[in-house]
């Protein structure tokens, strides 16, 4: 009997995490993460990493929709208008409340119709050029000679108007002082192939993107756009270094947002979880290898980084000319 009460006991208190998961907070029902861009990228992939851990942690199912277009908009727009519960949930990057208001007809308002949760990865750009169409670019240096001596008669790649790639370029063209001509691509990879065939002299794409094409011999690196060099490509300089551009930063983050409305213990309790996802070893090791830096800020830090990043890419906006479509 002592042994049936004590069986009894124990099977209580290894259920009640689990039950109390439950409560999360419509019981059964599943969390659905939206993210504005296509299967396998970073995003996506750290969405199908940390869904896992959050099944355990809530006790609930975590499901991922991709909902690509409109750099991001159309997932905003989805998770503005659902249900203000906890259980859809956005996935969002830098441009939706930095870039995409300066330059896109927005049906929804970032700022007043989706909350901060969690900043959850900050990724940088890298600067590469082909190590067969451009042999002579060695480095940073050699690369801005020929800039500065064909102003505006030459070409660099980005994955579109308004994203990381053509903005953290835009950044690095006005800190140089260079004239380079933009050709905006559907995608990373339609410019990466652009870079392959010598279309263009420049592409700044994400690190963990480009790291196999750097280690095959197809593209050489000249500078990583974050503050420190990252500890996956350690021998790749930051950008200030390389370019000799002092405090020169271009990364851009993933954060989580929530629908206006959603109660404060429900952003709290994500933000807290996602946070303990983040602290695992085998998430950290997995993001630094695809060439990201895991973040553990609060919703009070995601909503600063808005605030710094609003006037920031306003400012390289206004630099580079670029007018709402």
């Amino acid at each position: 009997m002592r042994r049936l009460i004590c069986s009894a006991i124990l099977s209580f208190w290894t259920l009640l995490p689990a039950a109390q998961a439950q409560q999360f907070p419509i019981p059964g029902r599943s969390i659905t993460f939206i993210y504005g861009f296509p299967p396998g990228t970073p995003g996506d992939v750290y969405l199908r990493l940390a869904g896992p851990r959050l099944t355990a942690a809530l006790g609930v199912p975590v499901t991922v929709e991709n909902r690509a277009g409109a750099t991001g908009n159309l997932a905003a727009e989805a998770v503005a208008r659902a249900p203000a519960d906890g259980h859809t949930v956005l996935l969002t990057t830098t441009s939706l409340a930095a870039v995409n208001p300066l330059l896109l007809r927005m049906p929804i308002d970032p700022m007043r119709d989706l909350l901060p949760v969690m900043r959850v990865f900050d990724a940088p750009n890298v600067l590469t050029t082909s190590t067969v169409q451009r042999p002579q670019y060695t480095d940073c240096r050699s690369l801005m000679t020929a800039l500065r001596a064909a102003p505006g008669r030459l070409n660099y790649a980005s994955s579109g108007i308004g994203a990381s790639t053509h903005l953290a370029a835009a950044q690095f063209l006005q800190a140089a002082g260079l004239d380079v001509q933009h050709v905006p691509y559907r995608g990373g990879p339609p410019a990466m192939i652009a870079l392959y065939q010598g279309e263009v002299e420049f592409f700044f794409y994400q690190s963990g993107t480009v790291i196999e094409d750097m280690r095959a011999g197809r593209v050489r690196i000249l500078g990583i756009t974050s503050a420190e060099r990252h500890p996956q490509i350690p021998e790749i300089p930051t950008i200030a270094e390389a370019c000799d551009m002092p405090g020169f930063v271009s990364t851009t983050w993933h954060g989580l947002m929530a629908p206006a409305g959603t109660p404060p213990a429900t952003v709290e309790r994500l933000n807290a979880e996602f946070r303990k996802i983040n602290a695992m070893p085998d998430i950290q090791q997995r993001l630094v290898s695809l060439g990201l830096t895991p973040l553990h800020g609060d919703p009070a830090e995601m909503s600063a980084a808005v605030v710094k990043d609003v006037t920031h890419w306003g400012e390289v906006v206004r630099r580079a000319g670029l007018r709402p479509e």
